[in-house]
């Protein structure tokens, strides 16, 4: 298409009009997450979809000139990329009147772009795995990182898995972080080789979960809490308690129809330290 050169993705059916509404409530309660988060923004116009990685990448970036900031990023291919950030919740909402449905984020933020401030790791299951059967792996994935003397929250992502998140003080670099979650997977799935994988060809997941740890790669961004995804029904990624994580049945459980009770979840006393208390990652031995 004349508009983007990047991939497209058939666009499911969802109201972008609705997706904006929503954007427009939730905002405040995004920001603390996304705030000054370097972001890939998942578009959809004329029919697709697509991901606005930079202002180039594709050139409809431009569009997002006077509506949000920019930080420019040396590339290992030696060029400078100029990435997107918001600082306030107007500029979500402007960035969904662009056609944002969802919003992705770096690990780390405009600023402090080698020191990233929070570690994932995606539960992605073999599809013919039950919920029941991801809740589990996570909460295994909790006691671990828990060993180590981490804390963990969990997110479910309006999909099919779950995201587990440590936030961390933004002190070491993206090499560090990297090798540090790529090692806590190898070694979960080393331990129980029947339920984890590190394997990336799909193959080698059949009847496992798939420990992703490339998230913690610079440039790879997550879906950020609170984003709707361009999914039918219109779901949204939403923290939980690991208290009432093994109440859920689906990771979809919640969409954009929801927004009320989103808002007063997230005020809750439960729910009010989600993410927060930045740590050091400690050795693995």
């Amino acid at each position: 298409m004349a508009w983007t050169p990047e991939p497209t993705y058939e666009k499911p059916e969802i109201s972008v009009r609705a997706t904006t509404l929503y954007y427009q409530i939730v905002a405040p309660l995004m920001l603390p997450f996304i705030q000054r988060r370097l972001l890939n923004l998942f578009r959809c116009r004329e029919g697709k979809c697509f991901f606005q990685r930079n202002r180039e990448h594709p050139p409809t970036g431009k569009e997002f000139d006077k509506l949000v900031h920019l930080e420019p990023v040396m590339q290992k291919n030696g060029r400078t990329e100029q990435y997107l950030y918001v600082e306030s919740a107007e500029e979500i909402v402007a960035c969904a009147k662009v056609q944002t449905v969802e919003f992705h984020g770096w690990g780390s933020r405009a600023g402090a772009v080698d020191t990233p401030d929070r570690l994932v790791i995606d539960l992605d299951p073999d599809p013919k795995l039950d919920f029941d059967t991801v809740k589990q792996a996570a909460f295994q994935v909790r006691r671990s990182f828990e060993a180590v003397g981490l804390e963990s929250f969990a997110l479910l992502t309006g999909g099919k898995g779950i995201h587990i998140i440590v936030p961390l003080e933004p002190a070491d670099e993206w090499p560090r972080v990297d090798e540090f979650a790529k090692s806590f997977c190898i070694a979960l799935a080393e331990a129980a080789p029947d339920k984890f994988t590190v394997a990336l060809p799909k193959p080698q997941r059949r009847g496992r979960i798939f420990l992703d740890f490339l998230r913690n790669h610079r440039t790879a961004t997550a879906v950020m809490p609170y984003s709707a995804r361009a999914r039918a029904g219109m779901p949204v990624a939403a923290p939980v308690t690991w208290e009432e994580l093994e109440d859920f049945d689906r990771s979809d459980a919640f969409s954009v129809a929801d927004v009320e009770m989103l808002m007063n979840r997230a005020s809750s006393r439960e729910l009010e330290r989600w993410g927060a208390g930045a740590q050091g990652l400690p050795t693995l031995r």
